[in-house]
């Protein structure tokens, strides 16, 4: 037993540094390569009893450390993928949330207009607009002349024009 922990520690300290440049060539990261050098050691150490080789050790070791470094290329490539497909769905889900925002501002602002016009022109107005009701109805349901819903609707389109000229020249911007 003890000439087996002697031996792995002569395996590691002729092969560690050499091993870790390796690593290092490949990588670029002296953290990553130090960590795929460690386990390559710690696996030695765990499976020395049933380690059965077919090759020299160095090329075994080398060889160790090439298969952690590809391993550690594709788990790289799949949380890549991962990340992005799953910033296509938030690009998606965030740009139709956005859109559903500025639609529920846009509504709000109208229904402010709208309510803040006098009475009888916002009747008026709310009949043709969210009953669709012609000009001929409205005045048969509200006893008045025709001439008088007509007037009303000019009236109230004015209105929002004039309320949300501002606005609506930046709608384009805001949808954008």
């Amino acid at each position: 037993m003890a000439g087996d922990d002697a031996a792995f520690k002569e395996i590691y300290l002729r092969y560690d540094k050499p091993l870790y440049l390796y690593a290092y060539h490949k990588l670029g990261n002296k953290e990553e390569s130090r960590d795929m050098v460690h386990d390559v050691f710690a696996w030695l150490l765990s499976n020395r009893k049933q380690l059965d080789l077919k090759t020299t050790l160095s090329g075994y070791l080398y060889r160790s450390v090439l298969n952690k470094i590809y391993n550690l290329y594709k788990h790289k490539e799949v949380l890549r993928k991962y990340a992005d497909e799953g910033n296509q769905y938030l690009d998606i889900e965030s740009t139709g949330t956005d859109y559903l925002i500025r639609e529920k501002d846009i509504t709000a602002m109208i229904e402010k207009e709208i309510s803040a016009m006098p009475p009888g022109m916002r009747i008026v107005y709310e009949l043709k607009s969210k009953k669709y009701l012609t000009a001929k109805e409205i005045a048969a349901e509200l006893g008045v002349a025709e001439s008088t819903v007509n007037t009303q609707l000019k009236r109230a389109m004015k209105h929002l024009k004039l309320n949300l000229k501002i606005f609506l020249l930046l709608v384009p911007i805001l949808l954008c």
